[in-house]
């Protein structure tokens, strides 16, 4: 059994939805202090031809709370502004039809958790793109949150009797395949492809790495599913 684990990304980039695609179950590591100006709670979008950072508002977000404990901001304006937003930038794409619903239901959903907001959409995602990768809150079962580092994903390796542990290309410094091999597990690192299509812009330059709200209003599914599959494993 192939495992990743990850923090919760909110309406993330195709590389993190790749590393998703990749494993047989995919665990959101919610249970870990909440980083300042990271990706948990944002991530770009092309309007009019520029990059757009949008943001999820939060309430009294530090990195001295874990991510399951930061909740959303009560004003609720930030729903229809970030959808119309959406709306403005894309509803000349291919598959606005199509791919608006499916941001609505996800940006309209009822939660004040911004992990449980992160599951929920990373759930609808995985439906809408037909994936069979099994999706787990770390705060919901694995009880190790005194472990740290290496030893914690290890632990949670062994809970989930994972065979093969995939790591974003970025923890190369982090984790020792030895050690992996010691405890009857392979470690792999993904490292994504270019991956560029048509974008809805005025501009010639491809913008690489928008949350993959961009890659699916200018992709079928089939399409998408194909530039899932753009990766190498190291």
């Amino acid at each position: 059994m192939t495992l990743a684990i990850m923090q919760p990304y909110f309406l993330p980039y195709i590389g993190y939805m790749q590393l998703m695609s990749a494993v047989d179950t995919f665990v959101l590591y919610d249970d870990v202090a909440f980083i300042n100006r990271g990706w948990v709670n944002r991530n770009r979008l092309l309007i009019n031809g520029q990059e757009h950072l949008f943001t999820v508002p939060l309430k009294d977000a530090s990195q001295n709370k874990r991510i399951n404990e930061v909740m959303i901001a009560s004003d609720p304006k930030w729903r229809s502004k970030l959808l119309k937003t959406i709306e403005q930038g894309y509803r000349k794409a291919p598959f606005y039809q199509t791919v608006m619903p499916l941001t609505e239901k996800i940006i309209n959903f009822t939660t004040d958790s911004i992990a449980d907001l992160v599951y929920f959409s990373l759930v609808e995602l995985n439906q809408y793109l037909g994936l069979s990768t099994l999706l787990v809150q770390s705060s919901t079962v694995y009880n190790n949150a005194d472990l740290k580092a290496q030893e914690r994903i290890l632990d949670i390796c062994r809970q989930e009797k994972a065979s093969h542990y995939i790591n974003p290309i970025g923890g190369t410094d982090l984790y020792d395949k030895p050690t992996f091999v010691q405890a009857g597990m392979e470690l792999s690192f993904i490292k994504a492809l270019n991956v560029e299509y048509p974008q809805v812009s005025n501009r010639n330059e491809f913008v690489p790495w928008l949350s993959i709200i961009d890659v699916l209003m200018m992709n079928d599914v089939p399409t998408v599913k194909t530039m899932l599959g753009a990766y190498e494993l190291i």
